[in-house]
């Protein structure tokens, strides 16, 4: 049993990982794509992305993060994940543009990092 949940834990972290990481290209390939070529604004930046993708880290990163300190004591990744969040949750409340880009670029490099360190105590 207890095999099982670190299997469904590293998993996890590392489907939060793959998530972060598309959140961070959406954002860098939507400012380049609207700002460099006028294109796609309308569907690239469209709230309910942003909020879809802030649910699915919250959810991931919420289970797996508060479940890594529970295996490896270390409360390091879910102080640094729960910062990464705030900061994804803060991109929401500050508008379309650059602004929203680079909190949420930072909040998922930070979520990533703290998915990685508690698929490193793992091994």
């Amino acid at each position: 049993m207890r095999q099982a949940l670190v299997l469904i834990r590293n998993r996890l972290d590392r489907v939060g990982v793959l998530l972060s990481g598309l959140c961070a290209l959406h954002c860098v390939a939507g400012l380049l794509l609207v700002a460099g070529l006028g294109l796609g604004g309308g569907v690239l930046f469209a709230p309910e992305i942003h909020r879809i993708g802030l649910a699915l880290a919250i959810a991931v990163g919420s289970a797996t993060l508060v479940l890594g300190v529970v295996r490896h004591g270390d409360p390091v990744p879910l102080q640094v994940g729960a910062a990464g969040i705030g900061l994804m949750g803060l991109a929401l409340f500050v508008g379309h543009g650059s602004a929203e880009a680079v909190l949420t670029i930072l909040g998922v490099g930070l979520l990533a990092w703290a998915h990685l360190r508690n698929l490193r105590h793992s091994f």
